[in-house]
């Protein structure tokens, strides 16, 4: 069961306004010129922009409950954009489309920085350049983990959550989210507690959801290194969706990378 299955309802009320990735994966995956893969598509909040852009796109997921609700948001739409869309139930460490390659593999959403070892990484970059036709590219995006945020955070909250955030959903109904959290530089593991309150127009509580979410988080050179080790070569690291360098007081890490076919990176997958 993926952490994510109890979540899958109310995923898209969460982040509804988040945009500001998708033209940036839109635009590569028109750039491809042939079939791209999204791994973690979730709810397909990139997937279907990028469907209706043009693109035959596959979207992977481990979470059958968000694959679920993407399902019933692809039957939605056009048929000629459902065409362009196949869903697939699968680990991104270890997914095996027999037969099938791709121009591009992306991962929004910092959906990497699930994968808490260096040994799962690998083994999803080893299978990811697998299913990446010679030349192919990689693109993914993580947060970049300054120390001037992280150190706040770095000892263990009150047990009582702290107000995160408010959504107004439909009805009168409001959707409150609760939140613990702890950043752990030994382990670079962020630990995510959450509350999902959605509460009726009359001030009664409908449903609680409580949700588990843990990442690692990856440094610019540590992340560098795993690339090469694992047969990429980096072609542009972003500060942003815009493009804009990668800097100091940057917040996210944009990569953007290309299958290589170096004979030292044996050692990785067996080449």
């Amino acid at each position: 069961m993926s952490d994510y299955d109890i979540f899958a309802s109310i995923y898209d009320f969460e982040y509804d306004e988040l945009e500001e990735d998708i033209p940036f994966y839109r635009d590569l995956a028109l750039a491809a010129q042939g079939p791209c893969l999204e791994l973690g598509c979730g709810t397909g909040r990139v997937l279907i922009p990028v469907a209706k852009a043009g693109v035959d796109v596959v979207g992977l997921d481990l979470s059958p409950a968000m694959l679920h609700v993407a399902r019933e948001k692809v039957e939605a739409l056009p048929l000629a954009v459902q065409a362009r869309i196949r869903l697939v139930e699968a680990d991104m460490r270890d997914f095996d489309l027999p037969g099938e390659q791709f121009n591009l593999v992306y991962i929004p959403f910092r959906a990497f920085l699930h994968l808490l070892t260096t040994e799962d990484q690998l083994q999803a970059l080893a299978t990811i350049r697998r299913h990446l036709r010679p030349g192919g590219r990689l693109a993914l995006n993580f947060f970049n983990p300054r120390i001037d945020v992280i150190a706040p955070r770095m000892t263990r909250r009150d047990a009582t959550p702290f107000l995160e955030r408010t959504t107004d959903l439909f009805a009168g109904e409001r959707l409150i989210q609760w939140a613990w959290s702890r950043y752990d530089p030994f382990t670079q593991i962020i630990e995510n507690e959450l509350i999902y309150d959605r509460v009726a127009a009359d001030g009664k509580l409908v449903e609680r959801v409580y949700r588990r979410l843990v990442a690692r988080w990856i440094y610019r050179f540590e992340a560098k290194h795993l690339f090469a080790r694992a047969g990429f070569t980096v072609e542009a690291l972003y500060g942003d969706f815009a493009g804009r360098p990668f800097e100091r007081e940057t917040d996210e890490q944009v990569w953007v990378l290309k299958r290589t076919e170096d004979e030292g990176r044996k050692t990785v997958d067996g080449g």
